[in-house]
């Protein structure tokens, strides 16, 4: 029996696709410059079956690459001609919500958003937020450590997870955390959160639920240049208040997302505006955070401040922002969404020198990112049929890279680094840095059979021991 064959005798035949007109589906992820057709594309529905599928290709040494919804944007969940790519998209079931211990255990292909509706009966919700979060699924957020505007007061992907049963690339089932925490020993855990699937599965999932806030203000600023928005931002962190949100976007994504059938409102003519959210469990104070929060806003040059005065508003300014990647397709027929960190007070020079780069290769970029933090997404609009293009953006990106860089920041900051960002990694880490990444990969899945080629760049690093 053939790979293929023996796939479907685990799975079923309605979830293995081996035609290549097949497999071309998923090709891609969310990032449009990267393009790998997998050799074979399979969707186990139970736990028992992606164990199943693990240990036949363990001995078969055939690699595989774990993928969840496809909505990553670094290449991270591509396989190639020679690999399996497991689809965990059937893995969709939230098998228990404990709103007394305030935990939930779900399977890996529950989508993001499903799960705080699921919460919500309850008083509780599932805080980190990607703007992906309709259709990404827990287990992708797990593998890149994926944030969102929320996670500036509630933390990232790592600060919510309990405990993790994980299959490995050679098919044992391991449990990895507990669910109060982990209060001793190696926090696995967090090192398997954000290993972009170069450690094995993670079939069950226990996360921490949180209470959704009683009190809620989210307002919109506007501002006449990016710089005096970015000097309110570190403005607003340095005053002592840490907002649930802080988000900026620049005039050509305000526009975008005025111009889609997700228009929020947003002011056309500004050159950026801030989406400032405050919550917590007393009305009184969060007014209070709010006044001193519109007080700064006002004193570094904001034209105006508004404040949702209805849920429904609310949620119209927060649609806007979410749904502003999808509104870009407007721009162009692709976009490249770049992901880096700088510190909060670098913000002003490195967002002028991004526009810099983006005028010197002609190209539009652009912005939409969590401020609060730090997190940028510069986007490139371009046209992937036009090789020139093409080159011209690739190079805008490695400028920008090392101007996140050069300001103290770094690469990425939740998209990971998959195969788009490994050129780049040697300009963070050193060889020795890099070699320790790598030892630790290989104590999980020593044949490197488990999403091979991403993240650890081999080239790159002084000298390997095997």
């Amino acid at each position: 029996m053939n790979l293929a064959g023996a796939l479907a005798a685990i799975v079923g035949t309605r979830h293995v696709r081996a035609a290549r007109a097949e497999r071309v589906t998923y090709a891609m992820d969310g990032l449009p410059t990267h393009r790998w057709v997998p050799g074979i594309v399979a969707l186990p529905g139970t736990r028992d079956e992606v164990v199943a599928v693990v240990r036949l290709l363990a001995a078969a040494g055939v690699p595989f690459v774990p993928r969840g919804a496809g909505t990553g944007l670094s290449g991270g969940a591509l396989a190639g001609e020679g690999a399996v790519l497991v689809v965990l998209t059937r893995l969709n079931r939230i098998l228990t919500i404990d709103p007394r211990a305030r935990i939930a255990v779900v399977e890996p292909g529950v989508v993001n958003a499903r799960l705080s509706n699921a919460a919500a009966p309850y008083g509780l919700q599932y805080a980190p937020d990607p703007s992906s979060q309709t259709a990404c699924t827990i287990g992708g957020n797990v593998a890149e450590n994926a944030g969102g505007p929320h996670c500036l007061k509630y933390g990232v992907t790592s600060n919510h997870i309990l405990a993790l049963e994980v299959v490995l690339a050679d098919g044992r089932v391991v449990r990895l955390g507990s669910p109060g925490g982990e209060p001793w020993g190696p926090d696995l855990v967090g090192l398997f959160v954000g290993s972009e699937g170069n450690f094995g599965v993670a079939t069950r999932i226990s996360v921490r639920l949180t209470p959704v806030p009683a009190a809620v203000r989210t307002l919109l600023a506007d501002f006449p240049t990016l710089r005096a928005a970015g000097e309110a931002v570190s403005a607003i962190i340095a005053s002592g208040i840490v907002p649930a949100a802080l988000e900026m976007m620049d005039q050509s994504c305000i526009r975008a997302v005025e111009d889609s059938v997700y228009a929020a409102g947003y002011p056309r003519d500004a050159a950026a505006v801030l989406l400032v959210e405050l919550d917590g469990r007393a009305e009184t104070a969060v007014a209070a955070e709010t006044a001193s929060v519109e007080a700064i806003l006002a004193r570094h040059g904001a034209r105006s401040v508004r404040s949702a005065a209805t849920a429904r508003e609310r949620e119209r300014l927060w649609q806007g922002r979410k749904k502003a990647f999808g509104a870009m397709g407007r721009l162009s027929r692709d976009l490249v969404v770049q992901d880096a960190v700088v510190p909060r007070s670098t913000l002003p020079d490195v967002l002028e020198t991004i526009g810099r780069i983006a005028a010197e290769h002609g190209l539009l970029v652009s912005n939409v990112f969590h401020a609060g933090d730090g997190n940028l997404h510069p986007n490139i609009s371009f046209d992937g049929t036009d090789p020139e293009m093409k080159a011209r953006v690739e190079q805008a990106s490695a400028e920008i890279m090392a101007t996140c860089i050069a300001a103290g920041g770094t690469i990425t900051g939740e998209h990971g680094v998959g195969i788009d960002k490994l050129r780049y990694m040697p300009l963070v880490f050193d060889g020795d840095s890099l070699a320790a990444m790598y030892a630790v990969r290989r104590v999980f899945d020593p044949a490197e059979r488990v999403n091979p080629g991403k993240v650890v760049p081999l080239h790159a690093c002084r000298e390997w021991v095997r």
